[in-house]
């Protein structure tokens, strides 16, 4: 074998061929054998061979890895853009340029896409961590939720649209418990509204559905699970039942108070010590709205109060039932309507004594009495008014009779000119009298015949009182006719004594001029006045007055005659004179 590297002496470098030559001439020296030599070539040149095989394989194995790592990288490069759902990215071109350049120009791509890989990976275990908060809440299982950590990220899937719908359960979440927050706080604040209009203890009530629902603990941290809802409307409604059973004892209880205190006549003063209880005697479930209205101790204050009060009222139904009873009767009176208050007062004693009788229906039934006694004095006002009327009207004639036979009326004494118009008055009244009689018949008949019962004025058929009347005053215009026919007469008798003897007698005693005998208010009979209990039996003693004065007249009917308009004769008297029976005084 021929050996052609020689050293180059410019290059003053050892190469292989000044190796072989130096060899050669070792073995020049050493005098080896040509197929030595060839031997010792050939080894030479396998060696070689070896060494490049080696280097060949090195390098294949180098081109490899880096075609692995060129594969991997785009594979890589692939997943993320599907993962993070790059659909704007543009893939390099595999074939532009060496591996290590393909390599390099892959590899910032790939550092900016695990980048946001991590950012995006972070963004979906913060939205998980509060998707899981919040379900954990609204199941009530948030210490649970605490314990299980941060949810595990789905690497296969980090898209913005994933991401998005992640941001959307998480917004329908938060929803969910703010509604269901608003619901808790709603029922938390009924609930102690409820508890302070019943004086109950808000703080015992609500931590027994839930700890967490304190006003110590922070809103965001309050129970909002379907459990604790659940626990806060059966509250809520517990509560409510409550006050309506509550309202309605009390408001009973109220109405209790108030009858008793109506039936005992209780002082006002008395009575507003309960103004917190019978001000809600007629309210409504919604309208009892201030707190402690409806708290037990002012439910068993009252009831304490309703059995004190009964017990009281035991002892004095007589004097409420005697109360009652002279109410009817001062009814009665004023209707002029006679009752026996006697006989009712011993009859409400029985019954009070034997036991027999509730006193509340007793009471009751006075009170019916005196609701029918009210109807009673209500229908007969009209015609008391005009039977007052008339009495007043009768007194002004009585006192007209008497200031007509007063001489003196005319003289200028102190008042009269009062009495002078007060007579005026009093004939204008006079002559309406007819009138109002006849009104008064009509209204009465008219009362009986709708009533079906007679009109009395104290004890007296009111139809015989106007009857009565009408009698006396006829007898009486029958009398003051028959008295100007006498007057006449003597006057005629005097003139022809006058013309006789020249003079006329001297006046004598006056005579009394008859009053028609009507009922005085205090049932006298006297000067025409009608009574407000009058008695059938004024015309009779009123007759036999006049016949007993006319028999005095007769003995004493030869003194001179008295003026005609002081003393009423009878008819007897009025013939006698015009018949001549009793003697005329004559000439001597």
């Amino acid at each position: 074998m021929a050996i052609t590297d020689v050293q180059n002496p410019l290059l003053g470098e050892t190469t292989c061929g000044s190796l072989l030559q130096q060899l050669q001439q070792i073995w020049d020296e050493v005098g080896e054998s040509d197929e030595e030599r060839d031997k010792m070539l050939l080894q030479l040149e396998q060696e070689c061979l070896d060494v490049y095989k080696r280097k060949v394989d090195q390098a294949a194995k180098s081109r490899a890895h880096l075609l692995q790592a060129l594969a991997d990288a785009n594979s890589e490069l692939s997943n993320l853009v599907l993962a993070l759902g790059e659909k704007t990215f543009v893939v390099p071109d595999k074939s532009a340029g060496t591996i290590k350049e393909q390599l390099a120009a892959i590899t910032p791509e790939l550092e900016q896409l695990w980048k946001k890989k991590e950012e995006r990976k972070k963004e979906f275990a913060d939205v998980q961590s509060q998707i899981q908060k919040l379900c954990g809440e609204i199941a009530g299982n948030l210490e649970l939720s605490e314990q299980e950590g941060t949810p595990a990220v789905d690497e296969n899937d980090l898209s913005l649209s994933k991401l998005d719908e992640y941001h959307s359960q998480h917004q329908e979440l938060q929803k969910e418990k703010s509604d269901r927050l608003h619901k808790v706080l709603d029922f938390v604040s009924t609930v102690h509204d409820l508890c302070a209009v019943l004086g109950m203890d808000f703080f015992g009530t609500i931590t027994e559905v839930h700890p967490s629902l304190n006003d110590s603990i922070g809103v965001q941290s309050k129970s909002i699970s379907d459990e604790t809802l659940s626990k806060l409307a059966k509250t809520v409604l517990a509560l409510k039942e409550d006050r309506q059973q509550r309202l309605q004892k009390l408001q009973e209880l109220a109405a209790q108070l108030s009858d008793l205190w109506n039936l005992m006549d209780t002082e006002m003063e008395e009575r507003s010590l309960f103004d917190h209880v019978t001000c809600n005697m007629s309210a409504t479930v919604d309208e009892v709205t201030v707190p402690g209205a409806l708290a037990m101790d002012l439910i068993e204050q009252a009831e304490v109060e309703v059995e004190r009060l009964d017990q009281l009222k035991s002892s004095r139904m007589k004097e409420i039932a005697f109360k009652k009873q002279a109410e009817l009767e001062d009814i009665y009176a004023r209707a002029h309507i006679e009752i026996d208050p006697e006989a009712a007062r011993e009859r409400i004693m029985a019954l009070i004594d034997s036991g027999n009788v509730e006193p509340s229906e007793l009471l009751a039934d006075m009170d019916h009495q005196i609701l029918k006694a009210k109807e009673e004095a209500l229908s007969r006002k009209d015609i008391l008014d005009k039977v007052e009327k008339w009495m007043s009207t009768c007194e002004e004639e009585s006192w007209l009779d008497d200031y007509n036979r007063d001489e003196n009326r005319y003289n200028s004494s102190r008042g009269a000119h009062l009495n002078l118009k007060r007579a005026e008055k009093a004939r204008i009244l006079v002559n309406k009298i007819p009138a109002l009689v006849d009104t008064l018949v009509a209204k009465t008949r008219a009362w009986e015949e709708d009533r079906g019962s007679s009109f009395a004025y104290d004890g007296v058929p009111l139809l015989a009182m106007l009857d009565e009347y009408a009698m006396l005053r006829h007898d009486r215009e029958e009398e003051k006719r028959k008295m100007r026919d006498q007057k006449k007469f003597h006057e005629q008798l005097n003139t022809e004594q006058e013309t006789l003897f020249g003079s006329r007698p001297s006046p004598g005693r006056p005579l009394g001029s008859k009053k028609v005998v009507g009922p005085r208010a205090n049932g006298g009979g006297s000067n025409g006045t009608p009574s407000r209990r009058l008695s059938l039996n004024t015309h009779q003693s009123s007759s036999n007055g006049v016949r007993s004065t006319t028999k005095e007249g007769k003995r004493d009917n030869n003194r001179p005659v008295a003026p005609l308009n002081y003393v009423a004769i009878t008819k007897e008297d009025a013939v006698s004179h015009a018949s001549g029976t009793d003697p005329i005084p004559s000439t001597p």
